[in-house]
């Protein structure tokens, strides 16, 4: 097990590329009164690069989610009378994820059975890819023995309080007070990439691990998580693998709300303040990678 210091880059972009090139990303979410988490994770993915992103939400919040953002598509989904997406959506997320290159499941998604279920049927998909946030981590902190009957490759991306109901629910041992040692044990336990976040947000799969040195307190706001997810998921779209768009999204996201910090202070820092310095900070770790390879 080893620590990586070098931050990967994404492939170049070629001239003659065109919106399947560059990466196809289905973000599932949403729920009654929780229409920003999805557009939030959607509007992140665009600006990340993804060449077409589809935000699926249940029917009832379609039309408020695709008013927050023209340059994503959306999608309704069977709902039940809560507002919640309902097992009667499990067919279109299946035709849904077969027609993208990742998912991302979660933000504002609720923890109701139906979403369990959606998800209990996603994560037996061989081949598919999934960013799990918010309650899509609930959910399966509530889910005995998800990790036996995973296909999916995952990117789990939990704050500390998700990753303690995800470890009681997988381990009989205390969970250790290293952030490290949480996320590499947890990684090798679920045979997936973790995105340990906070202070020093730890990335881990069952061979290495990733410090983050960028970011800042202004960015412990309402949506920076949602934020996060769809620059990962739109990472993982335009071809880096897992980790290296765990690790490639966490320095770029925490980079932007340092950008933004300087522009609005850390006390009026919010989440559309990071989306909007994204192109800054994707800029600038270009101009870092050309200096290094040029030194």
């Amino acid at each position: 097990m080893g620590q990586i210091l070098e931050i990967p880059k994404l492939p170049g972009r070629p001239v003659d590329g065109h919106k399947g090139t560059f990466g196809k990303v289905l973000i599932v979410g949403g729920s009654a009164g929780m229409s920003g988490a999805p557009a939030l994770s959607g509007r992140a993915a665009i600006r990340s690069g993804a060449g077409l992103v589809r935000v699926a939400v249940p029917a009832s919040i379609q039309l408020t989610v695709a008013a927050i953002e023209p340059c994503y598509t959306t999608v309704a989904l069977a709902e039940d009378c809560n507002g919640s997406i309902c097992v009667n959506a499990v067919s279109q997320l299946l035709d849904l994820a077969e027609q993208n290159d990742i998912v991302a499941f979660g933000p504002g998604v609720s923890t109701s059975k139906g979403v369990s279920d959606c998800l209990d049927v996603l994560l037996a998909q061989p081949g598919l890819r999934i960013v799990i946030d918010a309650d899509g981590l609930n959910c399966l902190a509530k889910t005995r023995k998800w990790v036996e009957y995973k296909k999916a490759s995952l990117i789990l991306t939990p704050h500390p309080g998700e990753m303690r109901r995800l470890w009681k629910n997988s381990f009989r041992e205390s969970m250790p007070a290293d952030r490290v040692e949480q996320a590499v044990e947890f990684a090798k336990h679920a045979d997936c990439t973790v995105v340990l976040k906070g202070a020093g947000t730890v990335v881990a799969d069952s061979e290495q691990y990733y410090v983050n040195t960028t970011g800042n307190c202004g960015m412990a706001t309402a949506g920076s998580g949602d934020v996060l997810t769809g620059v990962i998921t739109s990472l993982g779209g335009q071809g880096l693998d897992d980790f290296n768009s765990a690790v490639l999204g966490v320095f770029v996201h925490g980079l932007a709300g340092d950008m933004a910090a300087r522009k609005t202070g850390k006390i009026s820092l919010i989440a559309t303040d990071v989306i909007d310095s994204l192109g800054e900070a994707f800029i600038h770790t270009e101009e870092l990678e050309t200096k290094k390879s040029s030194s």
